[in-house]
């Protein structure tokens, strides 16, 4: 996961803009129940392609600190992806690990320093390295375990007349509804919206996530999306007075993921 198919989540973005003005939209709004914030760690590496195997290597050791992480209830998701598509100013791999504090992102990130597994010869030859503290309340996710599923993840960025609620809107508006559908049919093992938890970015950004098992999971989604907004005039004018589209940014990776 990265900052981030212009296609795909412009069309939501349409949707949920065009959705925030109907009626239908807000008795949804209302319908759709507020949850506790869920907190996410993402490590980003620019690894030479030289170490990608020993990357994967790598992978085993993480898996046991984050798989007792999980049994603990310290965590409650993890994942390691590597980079589907490539760009000159992204990341190659990432990790992530999601809590539902604060204290059980950073202790899990603590037993990493205390494993020797932050400082190993592939990741020190990473030319990039940074890291997100994101945080949620729009999310969902299936219990199990995904084998080399696909990552998708969006960031926008927010007018600086936009609402305070806009990201809560968009939300409650259009993104829950849609992808617990997806979840539900399978297409989709979870997804989120997020913004940072610690501002090391334009505090105005916000990202939209979803992984599915397969890559016929990506159409499907497409598919929903296209469907979902149909022939709205209401949705350009209502994003343009909203989102700043000249820095939205898409990325898709692929890798393993575990849900408890």
């Amino acid at each position: 996961m990265k900052l981030f198919s212009r296609g795909v989540i412009a069309v939501f973005c349409l949707a949920a803009a065009a959705g925030m003005t109907s009626t239908a939209a807000v008795a949804q709004i209302s319908e759709v129940k507020d949850k506790a914030p869920l907190y996410t760690y993402v490590a980003y590496w620019d690894i030479p392609r030289a170490r990608w195997a020993d990357m994967a290597k790598d992978s085993a050791g993480t898996v046991k600190i984050l798989d007792k992480a999980i049994g603990s209830g310290a965590i409650i998701a993890y994942g390691n992806n590597e980079a589907v598509v490539h760009t000159p100013e992204g990341s190659t791999h990432a990790g992530w690990w999601c809590a539902t504090s604060m204290a059980g992102v950073l202790n899990t990130l603590d037993e990493f320093y205390k494993a020797g597994t932050a400082a190993t010869p592939a990741l020190t030859s990473a030319t990039k390295h940074w890291d997100n503290l994101l945080v949620s309340r729009a999310y969902g996710w299936r219990s199990g375990a995904v084998k080399g599923g696909y990552v998708h993840g969006a960031v926008y960025k927010l007018k600086p007349e936009a609402p305070n609620s806009s990201v809560e809107t968009i939300s409650k508006s259009f993104a829950v509804p849609l992808f617990e559908k997806l979840m539900a049919d399978g297409t989709v093992q979870a997804y989120q919206v997020a913004e940072q938890a610690l501002h090391t970015a334009d505090p105005d950004l916000f990202f939209i996530f979803y992984i599915t098992p397969k890559a016929e999971g990506l159409d499907k989604v497409q598919a929903a999306l296209i469907e979902a907004i149909g022939n709205n005039a209401l949705a350009g004018p209502a994003l343009a007075s909203m989102a700043d589209m000249s820095r939205h940014r898409d990325d898709l990776s692929r890798g393993d993921a575990v849900f408890k």
